[in-house]
């Protein structure tokens, strides 16, 4: 069971902008520039820090978010997903005409259970 994953579209924009950029993270934004968006950097752009927590990995890409932010979204599984437009974002998609965005769902007890999500 995954915390978070992603669609095969955004996988396949993921990969597009890998081959220009090389080795990407995202970072699960906390309300900064588009909301709570994705945001998809060049590894070592995104200041990532101890209040910064890896979720996961999608499309070969690790996903980050900050602690403060995940206390809320913990029981939330996150579906990477994108959608045509620019985003008000700094991230590398927005030169490709799409943004990320996430798809949400609450987890079920089971898979609570599962995680060891407490």
């Amino acid at each position: 069971m995954n915390k978070v994953d992603i669609t095969p579209e955004a996988v396949e924009l993921v990969k597009q902008i890998a081959n220009k950029n090389g080795a990407l993270i995202f970072h699960q934004s906390g309300g900064c520039c588009d909301g709570s968006a994705p945001m998809l950097f060049a590894e070592g752009d995104m200041y990532l820090d101890e209040s910064d927590i890896l979720l996961g990995e999608v499309g070969g890409v690790p996903f980050y978010m900050n602690k403060d932010q995940y206390a809320y979204w913990k029981f939330t599984h996150l579906t990477v997903d994108i959608v045509e437009g620019r985003g008000a974002s700094f991230s590398l998609e927005i030169p490709y005409g799409f943004r990320f965005l996430v798809r949400s769902r609450l987890f079920t007890d089971e898979e609570i259970k599962e995680l060891d999500i407490k």
